[in-house]
């Protein structure tokens, strides 16, 4: 196949240039050519995709049978794209996100729950606290435009080597460094991820086989909670970590930043966002996604991390300051109300 990804430099189009190549694909990147070098597996071809002109310049003359669009934020910018490449692919997958939803108060959510709906006026800009609606307002773009030819891809929190996010890395790297880990919330809560590696081949298999439909697509295929998930993690790294768990009330007394600064926690009593990770996943299975050992996604993770430059400025997680702080707040029953957050180092 000819597979055009727009976007294909930067994680999760990284991961899916991967996955097309070696499944013998044909792959194009259309980017700006700004995030990192370009792959010289591929044809690239620069365009600002928000020009509606530099990008038919892109386009032009080119046929590809599918087309996965893994940078696309803004329902304007996407119509460009769709628009462009109605009639010359078979198949244009959109990756959208689980944030499209309008709440999630209870688990189970499937891809038939509410979604929110995009703002009205569009910004002209991307804005980060409009993520989920902007993100829905892709969608009605992409289906108004390809019909049948299109495929919503909803992911969860994605992970692995060369995470941009650092929300998941935080906690290998942390557990490798030993001595009392703060572990947030009880250990059966329940916790989703996907190997960006596991989401890209999937999505390449869905053109592949040219399947129509929405999905939420995240992990692991059953229950895995957060403290198997860091039991996982100190049994990757072997330190001599000790697990300290903090209950919600006390994290929330202490101000921990949730998401952020305590990756992979977010307060069970948050009655918006209390159960984000528990999307229904089942048709994505029947569909056939797959998942490797969260062991291995921990493994690969933590080897990729400590290649990384020794600066390299964490964009979530902890301090040990921090986290000694919010140890003692939580043990003592002290708020912390002038501590400010802080990132893992």
């Amino acid at each position: 196949m000819k597979i055009l990804i727009l976007g294909g430099t930067v994680f999760l189009g990284r991961a899916t240039t991967d996955a097309a190549i070696a499944r013998g694909h044909e792959v194009t990147h259309v980017n700006r050519g700004q995030s990192s070098p370009g792959d010289s597996r591929v044809v690239t071809r620069h365009a600002d995709r928000t020009d509606a002109k530099a990008l038919a310049a892109a386009l032009d003359a080119g046929e590809w049978d599918a087309v996965i669009d893994t940078s696309g934020y803004m329902p304007q910018v996407v119509r460009l794209s769709a628009e462009a490449l109605a009639r010359r692919v078979r198949r244009y997958l959109f990756v959208s996100s689980i944030s499209v939803y309008a709440g999630f108060e209870r688990a189970g959510f499937d891809e038939d729950a509410p979604v929110s709906p995009p703002p009205d006026p569009l910004p002209e800009a991307r804005d980060m606290a409009l993520y989920g609606p902007l993100k829905s307002g892709c969608e009605n773009v992409v289906r108004e435009v390809c019909r049948a030819r299109a495929t919503i891809v909803r992911p969860g929190l994605i992970v692995g080597p060369h995470d941009p996010t650092d929300r998941f890395t935080y906690w290998p790297v942390r557990l490798a460094r030993g001595g009392e880990v703060l572990a947030p919330g009880r250990p059966q809560r329940p916790v989703q991820f996907i190997d960006v590696r596991d989401l890209a081949q999937w999505m390449v298999e869905l053109v592949e086989r040219d399947v129509e439909g929405t999905f939420n697509a995240t992990g692991p295929a059953g229950l895995f909670t957060m403290g198997e998930f860091l039991e996982a993690c100190r049994g990757v790294v072997a330190s001599d970590a000790r697990l300290a768990w903090i209950p919600d009330e006390a994290l929330l007394a202490a101000e921990a930043g949730p998401w952020t600064e305590l990756p992979l926690w977010i307060p069970e009593s948050d009655a918006a966002m209390g159960a984000l990770m528990g999307a229904d996943i089942g048709r994505a299975l029947r569909e056939g996604l797959v998942f490797r050992p969260p062991a291995q996604t921990i493994a690969d993770t933590l080897d990729w991390a400590r290649r990384r430059p020794t600066g390299h400025a964490w964009k979530a997680g902890l301090t040990p300051e921090r986290e000694r702080q919010l140890l003692a707040a939580a043990r003592t029953g002290s708020g912390s109300s002038s501590a400010p957050a802080h990132r893992a180092g």
